[in-house]
C-alpha cells in the first residue's frame, strides 16, 4: 500500500492533480509522510464567508510542522497555497481531496491520507454531499479516529462547520429559513436533523452548530432546531453560531475564543445558545403546522454573545457553559412563532426575568410602521410610567438610550437589518423586534 500512494502521490507533485472516478487531489510540499508528534487536538469552526488568518494559523500550529488535509465536495485547491505559504506557519504539505462521488468514501488512499493527517479542515460547500458521501463509512471512522485517537485539530468552514456539531442539520434540497422553522417545527425542510450518530467532536453533545448567522438571518431556524432536539431527546440542547468571517477555536480544555475583527466590523460575534436549565425547559408549544412558542418566563435559551476579536481575546468556557470572559448573556425565547432577546441578563441559566410581564404587555407596545426606513413612532400602554427606551441592534449593542417619554426614534445612520426596542416600564420591560429597509 505504501509504494502505491508514492506513486500517487509523485504524479500529484508533477501535475498537481490527480482525477479518478470518485475523487480528484491536489498536493504541496513534501509528498513523503512525517510523524512529528507532539499535535494538540481541537476544533476550529468557521462562519463562512471568508477565512479569518489568525484562527487558521492557531489550526495549523498544533499540527507541529506534520501534513495537512483539506475535505471537499466541490470547488478546487484553494487551500492549498493559502495554508502552506501564506500564513506563515511551517506545515510537511498541504493535500486537497476532492470528493466526486460516496465511492471516495471507501478508497485506500483517500482513507490512509487521512487517518496520516495532523491536521484536517473541511471546506464549505454543501453539507448533504458530506452527510450523503461520509455517514456510516470508512471516511467516518477515519475523521473519528482523528479526534478520539490521535489527538489532532479539526476544523471547518460553513458547510465543514455544520457537521462538526454532535447534532447537525444537513437537508437534501430546500434550507430552512426562520420563518418557516418558527412557524412550523416540524417543516419538511427540517430533514435532516440528527442527533449523536455521525462525528463525535468533543463537548459538542447535543449540540448543532449554525452558520452565517446573522447575515442570513439564521438565529430563529437555530433556536428551532435546539427546541426539536430538546423535544425528541427530552435534555437540554446547545448550540454555537458563528457570522461570516468569525471562527471559534476550542483547545483541549473546552475553553472557545473568538477570532473575528471586532471592533473594526461591529457584526463580528459569536453565539453560544443552551437549553435553560429550569426543571421545565421544554417549549410549551412544538407542533406540526403551529408556531413555536419556547418563552419559559422569556428565559427560554440562555445565550453568550462574545466579540470576536483579532487575537482571541475574551473566551467561554464549554465544560460549565456558564463561565465567559468578554461578552454579554442575553435571554432568547419564542412566542407565537417569532424569536425575540432580552440583554444583560446574566448567567444564572435558571432564572427567569421576573422584571417582565408577559406577552400582554409587549404586544401593547406598538412601533410603526414596521419595517421602518428614517423614523419610527412608539406608542406604549395608556398609563404606564415611562422609565427609558434602549434601542439595540442583533448583538446586544446599545445603538440609542432616552429617558423619558418618547413619541419616536431618528433611525437614521442605522444599516438594514434586524434591532429591538426595549421600553422600561416602571419595575417591568416590554421588547419589541423593529426591522429596518
Amino acid at each position: 500500500m505504501a509504494t502505491r500512494y508514492s506513486i500517487l502521490l509523485a504524479l500529484a507533485l508533477f501535475s498537481n492533480s490527480i482525477f479518478s472516478q470518485s475523487y480528484t487531489n491536489w498536493i504541496v510540499g513534501d509528498t513523503t509522510d512525517v510523524q512529528p508528534g507532539n499535535t494538540l487536538p481541537g476544533i476550529v469552526l468557521a462562519g463562512g464567508g471568508g477565512d479569518n488568518d489568525p484562527a487558521m494559523q492557531w489550526m495549523l500550529s498544533r499540527a507541529n510542522g506534520g501534513d495537512i488535509v483539506i475535505l471537499r465536495a466541490s470547488g478546487a485547491d484553494a487551500y492549498n497555497l493559502y495554508f502552506f505559504e501564506d500564513l506563515g506557519v511551517s506545515v510537511n504539505s498541504v493535500e486537497t481531496i476532492r470528493f466526486e462521488s460516496g465511492d471516495a468514501a471507501a478508497d485506500p488512499y483517500v482513507i490512509g491520507r487521512i487517518r496520516e493527517a495532523e491536521c484536517l479542515f473541511i471546506a464549505g460547500g454543501d453539507q448533504f454531499d458530506y452527510y450523503s458521501y461520509w455517514k456510516d463509512t470508512p471516511v467516518e471512522e477515519a475523521i473519528n479516529y482523528l479526534i478520539l485517537d490521535k489527538g489532532v485539530t479539526v476544523g471547518g468552514t460553513s458547510a465543514g462547520m455544520a457537521i462538526l456539531g454532535q447534532c447537525y442539520y444537513t437537508p437534501s434540497g430546500s434550507s430552512l429559513d426562520a420563518a418557516e422553522a418558527l412557524s412550523d417545527p416540524y417543516h419538511p425542510d427540517y430533514e435532516i436533523l440528527g442527533c449523536n450518530d455521525f462525528l463525535e467532536t468533543p463537548y459538542t453533545q447535543y449540540l448543532a452548530t449554525d452558520t452565517h448567522y446573522e447575515q442570513r438571518e439564521r438565529p430563529g431556524r437555530h433556536v428551532g432546531m435546539l427546541a426539536r432536539i430538546a423535544q425528541e431527546y427530552n435534555t437540554r440542547s446547545f448550540g454555537i453560531g458563528a457570522n461570516e468571517y468569525t471562527a471559534v477555536a476550542i483547545d483541549e480544555f473546552g475553553l472557545a475564543r473568538a477570532f473575528g475583527e471586532y471592533p473594526e466590523y461591529e457584526e463580528d460575534f459569536v453565539f453560544f445558545l443552551q437549553a435553560n436549565c429550569q426543571d421545565e425547559f421544554l417549549p410549551e408549544t412544538i407542533e406540526a403546522g403551529i408556531p413555536l412558542s419556547w418563552d419559559r418566563g422569556h428565559s427560554a435559551v440562555k445565550v453568550y454573545a462574545l466579540p470576536a476579536r483579532p487575537d482571541g481575546d475574551g473566551v467561554f468556557d464549554l465544560t460549565d457553559w456558564q463561565t465567559g470572559v468578554g461578552g454579554q448573556w442575553q435571554n432568547w425565547y419564542v412566542q407565537n412563532g417569532e424569536l425575540m432577546r432580552a440583554f444583560d441578563t446574566g448567567p444564572d441559566c435558571a432564572a427567569v426575568l421576573n422584571n417582565t410581564d408577559g406577552p400582554a404587555l409587549a404586544r401593547q407596545l406598538k412601533l410603526f410602521p414596521n419595517p421602518a426606513t428614517e423614523r419610527i413612532n412608539i406608542q406604549w400602554p395608556a398609563g404606564s410610567r415611562i422609565e427609558g427606551l434602549e434601542l439595540r441592534n442583533a448583538y446586544g449593542q446599545v445603538l440609542r438610550r432616552e429617558a423619558g417619554e418618547m413619541k419616536e426614534i431618528d433611525l437614521k445612520g442605522l444599516a438594514s437589518g434586524v434591532y429591538f426596542v426595549e421600553v422600561k416600564m416602571g419595575q417591568k420591560s416590554a421588547v419589541r423586534k423593529l426591522v429596518i429597509k
